[in-house]
This record gives structure tokens, sequence and C-alpha cells, in this order.
């Protein structure tokens, strides 16, 4: 059990009741929800960070992409100053926008809307949608943004949440039993053995348990800042001595996938979750790399995107910067879709309903 904050364990009890009784107001209509036109899937997780949500609404925008659909992504934003409800510029500073609606939108390929007031943000995607088509909101980090309504709850579970705690002792936003109010709870490939029967067994007093969905996840890379350079494999790097480093919630996970992918770098320096990325931070990287007498860097696509062209040619003076990217696929995805327009039926073009 992963108890990350002990001094803080006597308030646990206290943030498990405020959320139980947070529910129940939702439940008997004491909180309300607004509702947009067009049907709102979330993709969300129990965790307060890390458990890969970019990727998953970057894979489910594919997805619906590739079938017709006209997909608009719904974000808060964490971190940004402004309260405004915006569309996102996918080269916008992510000091305004945040990193990750910055990320989604130079990935996504379809228009990210970013603000604090979700049904807000739907509204104004509401207001781009192409005639003749069937559009759909995917909402970010959604599972605790009650205040929208969706007509679907996609939920990452990974192995790491089902040994931790509530916050704030831990790092759990819900209680596990709260997964039971998915429709969809997806897993990693290489948990989906084990975490199978935790999920059903969780689920199994549901009338209607929810569906479990697997994903396969893989690391690509490419030299940043060059669009032309294709999708490359590791053993395609640029540099085999590798500094990493990284601002996001679990870096033990990132340092991990890339040694199973047989890359070993020399040293990874993990910043905070949503690091600002300051000139301090880059002459801290090279002196590091200069020590560990390193040929080049790594980092995430979330990390990436918050270098100004000035840090990364700095950095570049010290070997190539190569980005990781997170990849992933369905597997089964022809069933997963077929799920999906069962839970969702204003997703399904027979019927004619939107």
């Amino acid at each position: 059990m992963s108890i990350r904050r002990p001094m803080l364990l006597p308030l646990m009890p206290l943030y498990g009741a405020a959320l139980a009784l947070k529910r129940q107001m939702f439940r008997v209509g004491w909180l309300g929800q607004r509702r947009l036109a067009n049907p709102v899937i979330s993709i969300g997780s129990v965790s307060a960070g890390g458990a890969g949500k970019t990727p998953v609404v970057l894979m489910m925008t594919d997805l619906l992409r590739r079938r017709g659909y006209a997909v608009s992504i719904l974000t808060r934003g964490f971190g940004r100053a402004p309260k405004t409800v915006e569309r996102v510029e996918p080269y916008g500073d992510p000091a305004w926008f945040g990193d990750e609606p910055v990320l989604l939108a130079q990935r996504s390929g379809t228009p990210v809307f970013v603000g604090a007031d979700r049904y807000q943000a739907g509204l104004l995607a509401e207001q781009s949608v192409a005639a003749g088509k069937i559009a759909v909101h995917l909402l970010d980090d959604g599972f605790q943004h009650r205040r929208l309504a969706r007509d679907l709850d996609i939920v990452l579970l990974t192995e790491e949440d089902t040994a931790d705690l509530l916050l704030p002792a831990g790092n759990l936003r819900e209680p596990l039993s709260a997964l039971g109010e998915a429709q969809v709870i997806l897993l990693r490939e290489e948990e989906a053995e084990r975490l199978r029967s935790f999920v059903r067994n969780l689920t199994r007093k549901r009338k209607n348990p929810p569906a479990i969905w697997v994903i396969r996840r893989r690391l690509v890379f490419a030299v940043a800042g060059d669009s032309e350079v294709p999708e490359e494999t590791v053993k395609a790097m640029p540099c085999k001595r590798p500094l990493a480093f990284c601002g996001i919630a679990r870096p033990a996970g990132f340092t991990g996938m890339l040694r199973a992918d047989g890359c070993q770098p020399v040293e990874t320096i993990a910043f905070a979750d949503h690091h600002p990325y300051r000139n301090a931070d880059i002459d801290h990287l090279l002196e590091r790399a200069q020590q560990q007498n390193a040929d080049g860097f790594v980092t995430t696509e979330k990390d990436a995107v918050k270098l100004t062209p000035e840090m990364r040619q700095k950095l570049e003076k010290a070997g190539p910067l190569v980005v990781a990217r997170l990849s992933l696929s369905l597997l089964d995805e022809s069933n997963a879709v077929s799920q999906l327009i069962s839970l969702v039926p204003r997703l399904d073009r027979r019927t004619g309903k939107r």
C-alpha cells in the first residue's frame, strides 16, 4: 500500500466523506448537471496524475475520426492563469493554454477547447460542427467533473492505483469503489491479466458491469523540431547515452519504458508535474549531461512542448534532443467500437440519432 504522505493519514477519512457527500448530492439532484447537444465521452482516472490520460484522448480521437465523427476535445488546462474559455492554438503559449491542451491541439488534428467550465467549452465547440457530421466531445480528465453530463465514462486503471490510498495521504482522487460508476475500464496490456479479476470483483454487484478494454503501449522516438523525421524505433536513436528528463507525475514509469525499449539513459532528472522550464533548468541539464558524459537528451512530448526554440538550441549544442512519444492502440478494436456504439446510441448512424 502506497502511503505517500503519512502525516496526512488522519485527514483521509474527511476527504473520503466529502467525496461521498458530493456523489450523493449529484445522485439526488441537489447538485445539477448541464448537458450539451452532442454526446460527451469522458476519459479519466481515479488517480491525481500519471495514469496516461492524454495518450488515451489522442487514441480515442483517432479512432472516432477514422470512422467519420466530428471530434472536439474539452479540457481544463492544469495550472493555466487565464479564466477564459477558448480554442487552443496548436503552437500557442503553453503558459497560456496549458501544456497538455497545446500537446493535444498539435497531435490530435481536431479542435481543442480549454476552460475550467467544460460546459461553456462545449458550447463553443458546438458552434463549429460541420453540417452532416455526428459530433462527439471527448472530455479530458473528466471522471471527477460531474457538473457536465456525459454519455460514457472511460476510466484508466493501473496496477499502481490498486495499491494507493486516497488523498491527501495517497494519490487517489476517488476510492477504487468509484470504478463501479464507469461504463468502460481501460487496462494496460502488461497489467491486464492481473487486473481483470480485480475489476470484476470490485464491480460484481453492478447490474451492468463495465466493459474492459486493453491498450498496448509503445514508445516512438523522433528528433525534436524535425517534422520530416519519420517515426523511429529505439534502434535508430541518434544518441546512445542520453540524459533523460521529464516533468510528469510518474517519472519512474517513463524511465522504465525507456529501458524496456533498449534505451539506457545515464540519468533521469525528474521535475515536478507540469513543471514550467526556465533557463536555469536548461543550464542544470547541460551541467549534468557533461558530468555524466551524455551524448544527447531524451524527454517526453509533454515536456518538449514547453521548451522554447532557444532552449532546444542550447540543449542541442551538447547532443540531439529526442522526444519519446507514447503511442497507444486498442486490442480488439472492432469489438471495442461495437461496445462504444452500444453504450452511446447517439453514435449509431443507422438509427439517425444525434
